[in-house]
């Protein structure tokens, strides 16, 4: 028998049984929907975190308290103070670090500010002028942070975007004053919302560094060093710089004892690259359960099919039908049910992911990227497709073996 005549013969039984069919399909439909689903959220989500980064710009380096991070216990070592003002002074040195165009140490912390009636609490960010050039920060109104403000330790404050609608609401805020844990400070510029992102400055308030240290936060610590390295000279170069020039400064001669670590742009993308690829596949292995589950299910409907149609499988038997083509017949019926399955499901998949994407853009300030998976669009295709060759098969090969003597007789 021609492949065209099983494929037509398969073709009307799926129709003839319709309720029975949609029930096989509807497994591999929520599989395959979930894995599309999870993948296209996946992939938008790495290109917004990625996006993010990539607006820091490739000659940034950030430094940070605390050894390189392999594991989760790890994280509690960036609370370390090991980055004080001589470290500034030993990176600023330029026969120790060639390479570094300007540097930045940040200082944060989550505080509580009022104006007259109004509370909010807010992030406060202790910073220096470069902070608005390396965030690509621009000014609503007023002006940002200025050197000077910086050496003066200044009662002087910029506003998120959201942070001055919560305390000031449609008011002007520039000259007016906030108070922080006692101390006010002034109203110098309001920054323009740049949404919900990975480093948004819409809830935080940037002060010049100095002043969060002696008079908001207390501290003698930075939470982070930002440099820009020159791009005349390699990053891994100025990276190389930097390690050896902390290590002297912090007294240390096995590498391996590190009370800090520098990540260059290019080092963040890999991991947070490395980390969702593997969050991806973790969660697509968990939805492929439920494969697992229709494949099972398929593997039912076709035994329950083929005891239905015993007399049918005797009657094609008693004709001429050989034991290969009533094989290919039921087989042919399971892998086109399941790629009927595979196709739906991934349309689905697309569907419920394109409407999360909509959503999120519409009731939220994020810039989401929707992601069509190809890849895993081919692979739920081919994975459906081997579902139904391998839970078909038996099904497919007991009707095969069936006698069709006894066949005929069966009531």
């Amino acid at each position: 028998m021609k492949l065209k005549h099983i494929i037509k013969i398969s073709s009307k039984s799926i129709v003839v049984n319709k309720s029975r069919s949609a029930l096989t399909i509807l497994g591999i439909v929520i599989g395959i929907a979930s894995i599309i689903a999870i993948m296209s959220l996946g992939d938008g989500a790495s290109a917004l975190i990625k996006s993010q980064i990539e607006g820091i710009g490739s000659q940034t380096i950030a430094i940070e308290p605390g050894g390189e991070p392999t594991s989760v216990t790890d994280m509690a070592q960036m609370f370390t103070q090991s980055l004080k003002q001589k470290d500034i002074d030993s990176l600023k040195t330029k026969e120790n670090v060639p390479g570094l165009k300007s540097i930045m140490p940040e200082v944060y912390g989550g505080v509580s500010g009022s104006y007259e009636n109004e509370t909010y609490r807010f992030t406060v960010v202790g910073v220096s002028e470069l902070m608005q050039s390396i965030m690509n920060l621009e000014i609503d109104k007023g002006i940002f942070i200025s050197e000077d403000d910086v050496k003066q330790s200044a009662n002087v404050a910029v506003l998120g975007a959201k942070v001055k609608t919560k305390l000031f609401g449609a008011d002007d805020p520039i000259g007016k004053k906030i108070k922080i844990k006692g101390v006010n400070l002034r109203i110098i510029g309001v920054l323009s919302s740049k949404g919900s992102s990975l480093m948004s400055m819409d809830e935080m308030v940037a002060v010049p560094y100095t002043t969060a240290q002696k008079y908001i936060l207390g501290t003698k610590h930075f939470n982070e060093i930002i440099v820009l390295a020159d791009p005349s000279i390699p990053i891994n170069q100025t990276v190389s710089d930097i390690k050896s020039t902390l290590r002297i400064s912090h007294d240390i001669t096995d590498p391996t004892k590190d009370d800090f670590h520098v990540s260059t742009a290019a080092d963040i993308l890999e991991k947070i690259g490395t980390v969702m690829t593997a969050l991806t596949i973790l969660l697509a292995s968990v939805a492929a359960i439920s494969l697992l589950v229709g494949g099972i299910g398929i593997m039912n409907i076709m035994l329950v099919s083929v005891t239905e149609r015993t007399r049918e499988i005797g009657l094609r038997k008693a004709i001429g039908a050989t034991e290969s083509e009533i094989l290919s017949q039921f087989l042919a019926e399971a892998v086109i049910l399941t790629a009927i399955g595979g196709i739906i499901g991934v349309l689905f998949g697309a569907f419920v992911s394109l409407c999360f994407a909509f959503a999120i853009n519409t009731f939220s300030t994020i810039d989401w990227i929707y992601i069509f998976p190809i890849r895993g669009a081919v692979i739920g295709i081919i994975v459906s497709t081997t579902i139904g060759l391998i839970f078909g098969y038996f099904p497919a090969r007991r009707a095969a073996k069936k006698e069709p003597i006894v066949a005929l007789r069966y009531e």
